[in-house]
């Protein structure tokens, strides 16, 4: 057992959805959730309860059959150096994918409209990494409900205040939008975020100035996209390739013809593990 530990305390660093995000509704005003404590950094996902690994007898495998699913292989661990890093010059780099030769792809979910509380049982249960790109307008109805998504080791990531086409703007307004979400980020969640996704996957080099200067790492743009009940491929072989970025959406039942968000995400999983991929955390390789 206290060999289990130790290789689950190794690992815990590793751990483990519509082309572009649809135009956003500003949410409803609110008071929103007091902030959490200030950390530096967010915890990675947080072990399974008990001291088996996941998928082992007695670990995850009955979470995993709650929701309909088999456990997923471990991620290997991640490199000593990220593959991802800033430029010459600090120039923030573009990606849709990690360079990689292992089978692991990297969930992203775009917004925050759908604030589905099963989704945050799923998410507790699973123990998948995923790294939420969040837009204001959309969350700040009810901040408190990432809040414990964010405690149980999940990427925070910035989506812009208000949802715009940043190509439209100018480098200024651009900042705004950038900067402006990082601060009620931090403010709101206790950590700031590094990965910045621009909404529709729009940008230009007034963007990548912008996000420079707002501590941006690296802007994440995506290489499949989940549907309702499929993926949509960019690529012609229509299929996962290593290091591929995943986007989905906080979406429920009126935008995904009567599913919930939890129906979509365990078909997501399914059709990354059909395909023989488990899942990595994003910031360990940016």
């Amino acid at each position: 057992m206290k060999k289990t530990i130790a290789l689950w305390a190794a690992l815990t660093a590793v751990a483990l959805l519509v082309t572009g995000c649809s135009a956003q509704q500003p949410g409803a005003e609110g008071p929103g959730a007091a902030p959490a404590p200030a950390r530096t950094t967010a915890p990675a996902v947080e072990p399974p309860a008990g001291d088996e690994a996941p998928g082992a007898p007695g670990g995850t495998a009955a979470a995993y059959r709650k929701w309909g699913l088999k456990p997923f292989a471990a991620p290997p661990a991640p490199p000593a150096v990220k593959p991802v890093l800033r430029g010459a010059g600090g120039q923030v780099p573009v990606i849709s994918e990690i360079p990689t030769t292992e089978k692991i792809v990297f969930i992203t979910i775009d917004d925050g409209a759908e604030k589905d509380p099963e989704f945050v049982t799923m998410m507790k249960d699973l123990r998948v990494p995923v790294t939420m790109f969040l837009t204001d307008s959309a969350i700040r109805g009810d901040y408190a409900y990432f809040a414990p998504l964010v405690a149980q080791g999940h990427g925070l990531a910035n989506h812009t205040l208000t949802h715009p086409d940043l190509r439209t703007l100018s480098q200024d307004a651009q900042r705004r939008e950038i900067c402006g979400q990082r601060t009620k980020l931090k403010d709101r969640y206790g950590t700031a975020p590094r990965l910045f996704r621009p909404p529709y996957g729009n940008w230009n080099e007034a963007t990548r100035a912008a996000a420079a200067e707002c501590g941006v790492d690296a802007i994440v743009l995506w290489r499949e996209s989940m549907q309702i009940k499929n993926m949509q491929y960019q690529r012609g072989d229509r299929k996962l390739h290593p290091g591929d970025i995943v986007l989905a959406h906080f979406r429920g039942p009126s935008e995904l013809k009567g599913r919930t968000m939890t129906e979509m995400t365990a078909t997501m999983l399914r059709r990354i593990q059909e395909q023989g991929f488990t899942v990595a955390r994003l910031e360990d390789y940016v």
